[in-house]
This record gives structure tokens, C-alpha cells and sequence, in this order.
């Protein structure tokens, strides 16, 4: 059977090193900071195991033999990478597009090296290898992975080498018959604290003289002198359910990752003090395109889901048939979809890439620069549409217990559609959404998690196929000239 729920928190019962609030926590999985979003993705893998699910959600390794999730494949045909999709919609879907790291997604970007090995073979044979064997451990293990590829922010004026501080981001101090040794740090571990392992790269330029930043490997997160920081937990501090539906459950959290002196052993070392292989890895494979592949169709789910709150907004306000409503929410509804049709539209465009079918590399890159847009203005329309409505609800669902309380609740809180207590939820939905610790955190994530949009458009940029749209230009341009009496009079003035 696939891995389950179960067999997840096992496996991170590893006296692991998390500090927040200024303590260490002896044990996520219980932790009141952690402990739901932990069940969280415990109940990811108790869906895969579901034996209903099995099919839609696995596959079987062809290196043991057992059933992993399908964010581990590596599709071979169209028919391939929309299975994959469809699995990972159906994960993201229980979250409501809310866990922005969810396993499949570092999954997605180790399969994406592993489709493009050979550019990690033509720099180094031994770190091929050791990318191969990982790989093939991490599928047949169904890992829980995160990763830490962003520098800690100090003078952004300058690279990682030119800091003050040179072991302030995370480099190579040492190497020995062993492996490397690994000191300072990394951001963000987005989903870090509930892992099983940290892949940890970079992504920025690097230049020459970083070659002890320039290092891919993957470390457990047991491994002695690693911790990480945690900010603060949205979670802990959710009153309840109803109150906070969203940030008491799916709080994924993000930590500062220290590295004090880390011994990494050479075969999970996939990059090694080589600047060319370091930026290689996302754009010479598809690891970048597979990767933000996933990210596109959790948001997908994501912005379905808030477009499906802004649509019981406006029943529950009995507004839908308002002509500026209907105006809203059909353009917010046509760009949701855009990001829906830009995933179909990478797949079916999609191209054979060493063997294997991956999704369509500029589209990607016109999806990235486009949900870097949408997210806030779906942000924006859900606040119109809710008015002064999310913040006048009651403090929490104990004044429904009150009889004082409830009754006023009864008398103000109103709908001509539903109860006072389905008014009030949804709206608590919508405000956790968007407007709590946890929903302000969710916009600043979705406008910057791939990049500042001068990266994100850069992107699309660089791999667009600019011949495509000149042609046409240079084709139809020679089709006429100035005419014959004109050019005369241009020829003698020449």
C-alpha cells in the first residue's frame, strides 16, 4: 500500500531541532503551533492510501515496487502529465490551494532534475550519480521534502560572497573524504518544520568567487547542527475552527534554516562548488518549469476557491443580480480561468524533453507573470464585495453560547438566504482568507514566491519565441515599398 498518514508521522519523530517563541519543540506532530497543520499533510497521505484513491493517486515505483505519489513520475506522454495533474489537483483540493509547499512540490523539482541528468552529467559524473540514487530514494520512500534556495536578506546590493559576514548564507567551509560541511543560512523553509528532508540550493546570479555557495544537496532534518527558526505560528494562535478555518489547519509555516557546521556525505551532493552547474540545474533541465508547474494548479484550486467564496458573498447579500456585481465577478471568473486555460494550453503545447513530456517552458513563464497580477486583484474584489461585513462578526463563536449575545447576533447579522451562524461563517471564511495574519501572508507569498515580477517577466522574456511573432512582421513588411515614383525621388536623394 502507498504510504499513509501514519507512517508520515513516524518518520518525522527525529528529534529534529525547531525553535519558536524562544523554545525548542520536543514534537511537532502534538505542538500547539504545529500539531494541525502536521495532521494536515498526514491526511495528504492518508488520501493517497484511501483505497479508493489508489489508482488516481500512485503509481508503481519501478525501483521497489511499491505505490508512490504520482508527483514522482516522470511522464513519457501528454496522457503521462495530465494524470500527474489531475493527482496533484486532487491533493491541492484539500487544502483549498492553501499549502503552497505540499510534498508534491519539491517533488516536482527533484523530478525535474532527474529528466534533465544530463546537464548534471556533463559537469560532474559523481554528482549525477549521486542525483540519480537520491532520487530514486526519495520516490520509493514518498518523502515529505521542502527546501531552502533564497539568501538570508542583508545588503541585496551585493552577492552572497560580499556580504559582511561571509558565512551569513549558507556555504561550503569544508570537504573531506566524507562529503561537504555546510555553514550559515538559507530562507524560507516554507513547510520546513513538518519534512523529512531540505533539498538546499540557490537561485540567485552567482559570480565568480561564490563557488563555495554555488552547492545543491539534500540534508535530513535530524541532521546535527541544523535548526530552524520558525515565525510566528498563525495556527497557535487561531481560536478556533470557526473563527479561523483556514489558519487552523493549513498553516504551513516558514522558517529561517541555520546551518552550523552541517556534514552533508557526498552522495546527496548534486552540485559542488561549480557556478555553471549551480544556475544549470533550473534552467538547462526542467526543474524550474516542472516545479512552478505544480505551483500553477494549486492556484488553480486556490483562486477557484476564492471566487467561490465571492460568489456566496453575493448570494448571501442577496447582491448577485446587481449589474456592477455580475461585472465583477464575470471578469474576476475570466481570470481565474485564465490561469485554468494557461495550464491546459503548457500541456498541450507541451514538448518532448530528453525523452520525457513536460509542460510548455514559456507558457510557464506567461502563467508566472500573470499570477503575479491576478492574485491581488482577486484579493482586492473579495474585500469590495464583503464591505464592512468581515469585520463586524462576532469575536468568536463563544458569543453564539450566550444568550445576550446570540440573540443580538441573531437581530444583526441577516440574510434572506441563510442563517445567522452561515452568514457569520462564511464571512469568517472569506476574512481569514484575506485579511488575517494568515491571509496577508498568503498575497505576499503569491506575489513573490517565484521571483520579483522583474525575474518572473525576464523570464518570459528570455523564452519567448520572439522569431515567431517578427516573421510575420518581416513577411508581410516586404510584401510592398514605397512606390515607384517615391522611390525615384528616395534613389536620387540617396
Amino acid at each position: 500500500m502507498p504510504k499513509d498518514g501514519k507512517a508520515y508521522l513516524a518518520s518525522i519523530k527525529d528529534n529534529r531541532s525547531i525553535y519558536i517563541d524562544g523554545r525548542r519543540v520536543s514534537d511537532v506532530a502534538t505542538d500547539h503551533c504545529f500539531k494541525s497543520a502536521v495532521a494536515t499533510a498526514a491526511g495528504l497521505y492518508d488520501y493517497q492510501a484511501a483505497a479508493e484513491n489508489v489508482e488516481a493517486m500512485t503509481f508503481v515505483s519501478p525501483t521497489s515496487g511499491d505505490r508512490v505519489n504520482l508527483a514522482w513520475q516522470l511522464p513519457k506522454t501528454y496522457s503521462d502529465l495530465v494524470k500527474r495533474r489531475h493527482a496533484l489537483e486532487r491533493w491541492s483540493g484539500l487544502t483549498c490551494g492553501m499549502i503552497g509547499r505540499s510534498p508534491d512540490h519539491v517533488a516536482s523539482t527533484l523530478a525535474g532534475f532527474r529528466m534533465g541528468i544530463s546537464a548534471f552529467q556533463s559537469c560532474d559524473g559523481k554528482r549525477s550519480a549521486a542525483l540519480e540514487s537520491y532520487f530514486q530514494y526519495a520516490r520509493d520512500n514518498d518523502l515529505f521534502l521542502s527546501y531552502v534556495i533564497i539568501n538570508p536578506q542583508a545588503d541585496k546590493a551585493k552577492s552572497a560572497g560580499e556580504q559582511p559576514d561571509p558565512h551569513l548564507v549558507a556555504s561550503v567551509v569544508d570537504e573531506d573524504a566524507g562529503g561537504i560541511t555546510i555553514r550559515g543560512s538559507k530562507m524560507l523553509a516554507t513547510s520546513g518544520v513538518m519534512a523529512n528532508e531540505l533539498l538546499v540550493s540557490g537561485f540567485q546570479a552567482l559570480q565568480a568567487g561564490d563557488e563555495a555557495y554555488a552547492f545543491t544537496a539534500v540534508v535530513p532534518l535530524s541532521a546535527k547542527g541544523l535548526t530552524l527558526m520558525s515565525r510566528r505560528s498563525y495556527e497557535q494562535n487561531a481560536t478556533s475552527t470557526f473563527d479561523y478555518p483556514l489558519s487552523s489547519r493549513f498553516d504551513e509555516n516558514d522558517a529561517v534554516v541555520h546551518f552550523d557546521d552541517v556534514k552533508i556525505p557526498w552522495d546527496r551532493v548534486f552540485v559542488f562548488k561549480n557556478l555553471r552547474m549551480a544556475n544549470a540545474q533550473w534552467h538547462e533541465t526542467r526543474a524550474h518549469v516542472f516545479q512552478n508547474y505544480q505551483c500553477m494548479i494549486r492556484l488553480m484550486v486556490k483562486l477557484r476557491f476564492l471566487l467561490g467564496i465571492m460568489r456566496k458573498i453575493a448570494e448571501t447579500n442577496n447582491i448577485i443580480n446587481y449589474p456592477q456585481v455580475r461585472d465583477t465577478l464575470g471578469l474576476i471568473a475570466a481570470k481565474v480561468s485564465t490561469i485554468e486555460a494557461l495550464i491546459i494550453a503548457m500541456e498541450l503545447k507541451g514538448e518532448n524533453f530528453q525523452g520525457y513530456y513536460v509542460p510548455d517552458r514559456s507558457l510557464l513563464c506567461t502563467a508566472q507573470v500573470i499570477a503575479q497580477t491576478t492574485y491581488p486583484e482577486v484579493v482586492e474584489a473579495v474585500r469590495s464585495l464583503s464591505g464592512g461585513g468581515m469585520i463586524m462578526v462576532p469575536s468568536s463563536y463563544a458569543d453564539f453560547e450566550t444568550p445576550e449575545t446570540n440573540a443580538i447576533i441573531r437581530k444583526t447579522q441577516r440574510s434572506p438566504v441563510v442563517s445567522s451562524e452561515e452568514r457569520v461563517k462564511l464571512m469568517k471564511l472569506a476574512w481569514d482568507a484575506v485579511g488575517s495574519e494568515f491571509g496577508s501572508r498568503h498575497l505576499q507569498y503569491e506575489m513573490f514566491y517565484s521571483g520579483p515580477p522583474f525575474v518572473t517577466r525576464g523570464n518570459s522574456f528570455r523564452f519567448f519565441d520572439w522569431d515567431s511573432v517578427k516573421s510575420p512582421v518581416d513577411d508581410f513588411m516586404s510584401s510592398y515599398g514605397l512606390p515607384m515614383v517615391d522611390r525615384k525621388l528616395s534613389n536620387a536623394a540617396e
